[in-house]
């Protein structure tokens, strides 16, 4: 039995991410570029709540469910579930893809199409930690839903807009793996595979059980014929940062209206993204997206520095998903940054350059002679000008003022006029220069 004087030593929580203030200053620098990157292309914001109805999450298919946290009190009774969302059960959302579908099927009336949407939110998943894989993340969105059709030049436009966005943030090199579910399912059409979504579930898992076990799933849980499976993985190698992938695709000699349809559709966005750096983008047939509500185009980016590294973005086309809420057709489009996944990566590579531990722009010093009335008066005006200022919070010593300040990075110390002293003065931190200052004119 613990006794009243024993103290909790808290220890991290796996897979659960926490900054000290000059990280952390950096981590909103970067939403704050992304937020500005994302509304420069004409997205506006949405945020939804952190907790849906499990069958909201259900609904995204794949392997979804075995990872969602569940929501309930702790002081619920057995059996006892949440009935404030008429009787369905609540979670923590997985992703922001799904509650975005379930938003614009309840606003469906209030919204302008095509709807250009960016989320920024925390994500929470029940996988196992590792590196790249976390249990609480950041991720953040941009997605366009229109009625009856989305036009194919967005299926450009959201990975283009994505490169734009990493390169502001100067992460490294970022490749994207482009690919379209139609030529998968065509292909697998062609071949005979009745179950392509199946064959498609499998092939998705190329990069982590490799060609020999993607053939293995194949033949022993679908049955295929090794010659069938053979050729699923021989598709999977055709990758080229061109249109050519449509040459080598159709030199199979397999004829399906879909498959031709996927090749167009590919080709297309290919040639729209021709402007960017060679090799930025690579039309990849073995990118698979294991979820059911992929059906053209997906994506998958990767840190060229770290190859080993998981995908950073992804996302595609969907035609079905809001479908699942509401009667209208409302396809969409979208990709996810894994912004958490990023930035934590490049925290531990020492590729974070932190700085100052907080934001100060300015630290009004407690001289004596000064009163507290007229520090404050100096430290509105100050604010009033657009700076951020704190205020010294007692007559201390200037040396414990000044160890302050250096120890926190502020960049500037001002001394008030007071009856000491007839001048405002303000000193530089990094040169060590002191000069006086009028406080209506004075700019670092």
């Amino acid at each position: 039995m613990s006794g009243k004087n024993d103290i909790y030593k808290p220890r991290p929580i796996s897979g659960f991410l926490e900054w000290l203030p000059e990280v952390r200053l950096v981590e909103q620098r970067w939403l704050d570029q992304i937020r500005a990157a994302f509304e420069q292309y004409g997205f506006c914001s949405i945020e939804t709540p952190s907790v849906e109805e499990i069958d909201v999450l259900a609904a995204k298919g794949g392997d979804a469910d075995k990872e969602i946290y569940g929501l309930r009190r702790l002081a619920a009774e057995p059996g006892e579930e949440d009935t404030q969302s008429g009787g369905g059960r609540l979670a923590l959302h997985y992703d922001l893809t799904v509650p975005m579908a379930r938003y614009v099927a309840q606003h469906f009336g209030d919204l302008v199409f095509p709807f250009k949407r960016y989320q920024m939110q925390r994500c929470w998943r029940g996988e196992r930690p590792q590196e790249g894989r976390l249990r609480e993340f950041y991720q953040c969105d941009i997605d366009v839903i229109d009625m009856g059709e989305v036009s194919l030049h967005f299926d450009a436009e959201i990975p283009a807009m994505t490169l734009d966005v990493l390169n502001r943030l100067d992460v490294g090199p970022v490749r994207l793996h482009i690919n379209n579910r139609k030529i998968l399912q065509g292909f697998y059409h062609g071949l005979g595979i009745e179950d392509a979504v199946g064959a498609i579930r499998i092939a998705d898992k190329l990069d982590k059980i490799g060609h020999d076990g993607v053939i293995k799933g194949l033949t022993e849980e679908l049955g295929l014929a090794p010659s069938v499976a053979s050729k699923c993985v021989e598709l999977a190698s055709i990758k080229t940062d061109d249109i050519s992938f449509a040459d080598e695709v159709r030199a199979f000699g397999i004829d399906n209206e879909m498959l031709e349809l996927g090749l167009e559709e590919l080709t297309f966005v290919m040639l729209e993204l021709a402007h960017l750096e060679k090799g930025t983008v690579v039309a990849d047939m073995s990118i698979a997206r294991g979820f059911d509500y992929y059906t053209g185009t997906v994506y998958e980016g990767k840190l060229v520095d770290y190859p080993d590294f998981p995908t950073v973005c992804a996302g595609g086309r969907y035609d079905n998903l809001v479908g699942s809420y509401s009667r209208q057709k409302l396809p969409g489009v979208g990709i996810s940054i894994g912004f958490s996944r990023i930035f934590s990566k490049l925290v531990k590579e020492g590729r974070i350059e932190v700085g100052a531990k907080c934001p100060t722009d300015v630290m009004v010093a407690c001289l004596p002679g000064s009163s507290r009335t007229d520090l404050g008066v100096t430290s509105r005006k100050l604010r009033e000008r657009g700076f951020k200022v704190e205020m010294y919070h007692e007559a201390k010593s200037l040396k414990a003022q000044m160890k302050y300040a250096s120890r926190k990075g502020i960049p500037y110390v001002w001394f008030p006029a007071n009856a000491e002293q007839e001048n405002h003065e303000v000193k530089d931190m990094d040169s060590g220069e002191q000069s006086v200052a009028d406080i209506d004119t004075w700019m670092p």
